[in-house]
């Protein structure tokens, strides 16, 4: 098939599109102007590289052309000094304009990349697809409105759509967890709460196969899927198995929860709207507060998706990694 990836110069976009073109697939990826100093290791992997921006409809439209599906994984997560209209622009016209320009090149399927995070702290574990929604900010609100927006879309044109939901992506090339496991192996991870909240990962090449089913499965269209890891635990548990990885103690500093919480929405709201990062987000105390755990019962049966790394080989292949990279 020749497909496009959105969001390719990011972790999992990088990881699909070069899975996929190394599974005999012509791959196109879209690309922002901005970030074409990033889109040399796409090329080599005989990617071809569409510069574009989902902001803008027209480059969406020619980079979609010829493509027979669509893997949109792009989407603005969280950026320092970014305002609501900044996410909306990208989570919710960007994905707008990726439906229609794949309707109009007459593609077959767009599997949409959403997250787990639309359903909040689940009360009641493990969730499945149809948990309550709970969004808990701007990021999130942004990609449930993107997520309905491409499932309204697939209802009332002929393209297929398949929203998956990925939770707690981590592995080899991630930085998003650098700051836990380098805090954990310095001694200067802070404990927030009680630690008993759930977590739940899902390793990178476990998701890939997830999402690349996602859009191969005939009967998946107009469809939702959970794609997570094969088991959760607490966040204790998770400190505890980084830090045996590491060879050092877990953490033993232990905070309230809320002061920070509040700290957090005080440097949010001095530092956002001058475009500074924040010191503290209130997002990192969520996860401290929220607990995440999911069934991925429906994606087992439906896609055949069977996440075959566990937590702890996950941890120690991902610790490797940033050892490697000096950055440990």
């Amino acid at each position: 098939m020749t497909v496009l990836v959105t969001g390719a110069t990011g972790f999992t976009g990088g990881h699909l599109a070069r899975h996929l073109a190394a599974a005999g697939h012509s791959v196109a990826a879209l690309v922002r102007p901005a970030s074409v100093s990033r889109a040399d290791a796409l090329a080599a992997s005989g990617i071809d590289v569409r510069i574009g921006d989902l902001t803008d409809a027209a480059s969406v439209r020619r980079a979609v052309e010829g493509c027979e599906l669509v893997y949109h994984v792009a989407a603005t997560y969280r950026e320092a000094g970014q305002g609501d209209a900044a996410y909306r622009r990208t989570n919710v016209e960007g994905t707008r304009h990726v439906l229609e320009g794949a309707h109009a090149a007459r593609a077959r399927r767009v599997v949409h990349c959403s997250t787990g995070g639309v359903h909040g702290h689940i009360e009641h574990p493990p969730a499945d697809e149809t948990a309550p929604f709970a969004p808990g900010d701007v990021y999130q609100r942004t990609k449930l409105e993107g997520e309905r927006l491409a499932a309204d879309f697939g209802r009332r044109t002929s393209l297929e759509v398949v929203i998956v939901r990925p939770i707690g992506i981590y592995g080899p090339g991630d930085l998003r967890f650098l700051k836990m496991f380098r805090g954990i192996a310095r001694g200067r991870f802070p404990m927030l709460g009680r630690g008993e909240v759930f977590y739940h990962l899902t390793f990178i090449d476990d998701l890939i196969r997830g999402i690349e089913l996602a859009g191969t499965t005939p009967g998946a269209a107009g469809r939702e899927y959970v794609l997570a890891g094969p088991e959760y635990t607490t966040l204790n548990e998770l400190t505890r198995l980084i830090a045996d990885e590491l060879d050092v103690r877990p953490p033993r500093l232990r905070l309230p929860i809320w002061p920070v919480w509040v700290a957090g929405a005080v440097c949010e709201a001095i530092c956002v709207p001058i475009g500074v990062e924040p010191p503290i987000f209130r997002r990192r105390v969520d996860f401290y507060r929220k607990s995440r755990a999911f069934t991925i019962a429906r994606a087992r049966k439906e896609l055949g998706y069977n996440p075959t790394i566990d937590l702890r080989t996950g941890i120690r292949l991902t610790a490797a990694w940033y050892r490697a990279q000096g950055l440990l």
